[in-house]
């Protein structure tokens, strides 16, 4: 899978910048998607992008100058969870595409 590396670091930089205490999780390849990273900050909000292998997913995370983990040892922060959570129950409560 090729991946746009300067849209993947365009993107992760606008969110690391703009949102508070962004930290990365490594997660593997699958056989539906390839390795990629995800940023999560502080208040749970996050996004996820391919990036080609693990090594690149490292070495963004550091470019970015943000904490990076591999999801593998240590799951995926409680607050990731709550948040996508709390984005699930809005969209019901408001209907798709409210907002």
């Amino acid at each position: 899978m090729a991946v746009d590396r300067l849209a993947v670091l365009d993107h992760l930089r606008g969110f690391s910048t703009t949102r508070r205490g962004v930290e990365a999780y490594v997660e593997p390849a699958t056989n539906v998607s390839a390795e990629s990273v995800v940023l999560v900050a502080t208040d749970g909000e996050w996004t996820r992008r391919a990036v080609g292998s693990r090594q690149a997913a490292f070495e963004l995370a550091r470019s970015l100058d943000i904490p990076v983990y591999d999801v593998l040892l240590t799951g995926y922060p409680r607050r990731m969870r709550e948040w996508s959570s709390r984005q699930r129950r809005q969209e019901r409560q408001n209907g798709p595409g409210a907002g």
